[in-house]
């Protein structure tokens, strides 16, 4: 096949963008054994631990984004970005891939930038149905631009856009346990309804006190709730939690696997993975999009699949008055969660993965 295929795949910050990295290295590596990767993070987030966990060299910038609310704090965001920049050059240069990768998160502009301006081969895996400023910014050089929702013709190139969907972890899908079997795995009741509620690993309070308004509604619906309630707050909701039967709350979930399988309904914010994962189980899902994001994509998210029966979507500041009602209704009525299941699998795309190696080995012409 001729020499090996070097591929530096910049961008992190959270879950929602290591996870999908990860899986694409993952399918490089089962395509091409002996490709040699190297990812760019950011300094202090959660890819410089994650991403050597699962095999993978990784180098930090110290980038960080920018203060929207407090303009003063950006002079030393703007010097950390200059100091990016340098050391991005540097990497580009010495490792020079055959292409680079960007998944978004902070450390995806200044690497990708660099390999543009150096003329290294560009791959954008944009995750949202509304993309941020820097794919944007970056879209006009990429060579191809991986997405998972329709109409993003209306920001990128449209001759560059592939549609592939958004990779996600390989263990959500290979667990064999039938959903009764995860529910008895994680101490519920077999028989009963499971709601799954997740508002990430640091919590989304929003998210949290729309479930303590529910807990009377699930009391009284005869359901069960595995609810991971994030660090903030853990011990208000937990102990709000332990008075009620058939409720489990947790600061974080180690087994997403299990608890997803054994969900009947999740409730849950709209970050672009998290609705990947419920798109290739077929999990009916209340959405509450997060206010706090850039450009307000994870309400786009959720409104992708709204519009088509794909999902319940609730804004963040009716939560709390419309939960409870909403959850009570799908509870009670299988047709209803079972339209849901439909419509969300259909979204599904299980080899997103593999679509966007075919996309590298195609540009770099390791076939």
């Amino acid at each position: 096949m001729g020499k090996k295929l070097k591929v530096l795949i910049s961008g992190g910050g959270t879950g929602g963008h290591i996870f999908p990295a990860l899986s694409i290295a993952n399918a490089v590596k089962r395509r091409c054994p002996d490709a040699d990767i190297l990812f760019v993070g950011a300094q202090g987030r959660m890819e410089m631990e994650r991403v050597p966990a699962a095999g993978y060299p990784i180098e930090g910038l110290p980038v960080a984004g920018f203060d929207r609310k407090r303009l003063w704090r950006n002079f030393g965001v703007l010097w950390k970005l200059w100091k990016s920049l340098r050391k991005a050059r540097r990497i580009v240069k010495e490792f020079d891939p055959d292409i680079a990768i960007g998944v978004g998160g902070y450390a995806s502009g200044p690497v990708l930038k660099e390999a543009q301006r150096r003329g290294v081969p560009t791959l954008l895996q944009e995750q949202n149905s509304y993309p941020g400023v820097t794919n944007k910014l970056l879209a006009r050089k990429a060579k191809a631009i991986c997405v998972a929702y329709e109409g993003l013709d209306r920001f990128f190139p449209a001759t560059s856009i592939v549609m592939t969907g958004n990779p996600v972890r390989k263990d959500l899908k290979d667990l064999t346990l039938s959903r009764a079997e995860a529910k008895a795995e994680l101490g519920f009741d077999p028989e009963k309804l499971l709601v799954l509620s997740v508002g990430g690993s640091l919590g989304a309070r929003t998210v949290n006190e729309a479930i303590a308004a529910s807990l009377p509604v699930i009391g009284e619906s005869d359901a069960q709730l595995l609810w991971q309630t994030g660090r903030y707050g853990a011990d208000h909701f937990q102990a709000l939690a332990e008075g009620h039967d058939r409720v489990k709350a947790t600061t974080f979930i180690t087994r997403m696997d299990l608890a997803y399988r054994a969900a009947d309904l999740v409730v849950s914010r709209a970050g672009a993975g998290t609705i990947s994962e419920l798109q290739i189980l077929g999990k009916p899902v209340i959405l509450i999009p997060s206010p706090n994001v850039s450009e307000d994509h994870q309400r786009h998210n959720a409104e992708a699949l709204s519009s088509r029966g794909a999902a319940v979507m609730i804004l963040d500041r009716d939560a709390v008055a419309q939960l409870p009602s909403t959850l009570k209704e799908l509870l009670a009525d299988p047709q209803a969660r079972e339209n849901l299941s439909r419509e969300i699998l259909a979204m599904a795309r299980p080899d997103a993965d593999d679509l966007i190696v075919d996309r590298i080995l195609e540009i770099t012409s390791h076939k």
